[in-house]
């Protein structure tokens, strides 16, 4: 299943970065383009990552509260 129509890039691409370690959209955005051009698919790509549902992987074991990264994500 398409995640990003603009690029192609499909759930499994998705999910790949992800286990490679891209953890937030800006960084699957890096590995892919997927959320860079109308940006339609940048909700369902938190949502294959877990977002607000699981810690970041950055964050787990730091100390360092989930809300600080989701933040600076916004700006």
């Amino acid at each position: 299943m398409f995640v990003c129509n603009c690029f192609g890039v499909t759930e499994a691409q998705v999910k790949k970065h992800a286990a490679d370690g891209a953890c937030t959209p800006r960084q699957i955005a890096s590995a892919c383009k997927a959320g860079t051009d109308c940006g339609s698919c940048v909700r369902r790509i938190q949502a294959l990552l877990g977002r607000g549902a699981y810690p970041t992987r950055g964050l787990v074991g730091e100390g360092a509260p989930v809300v600080a990264e989701q933040l600076d994500e916004a700006a």
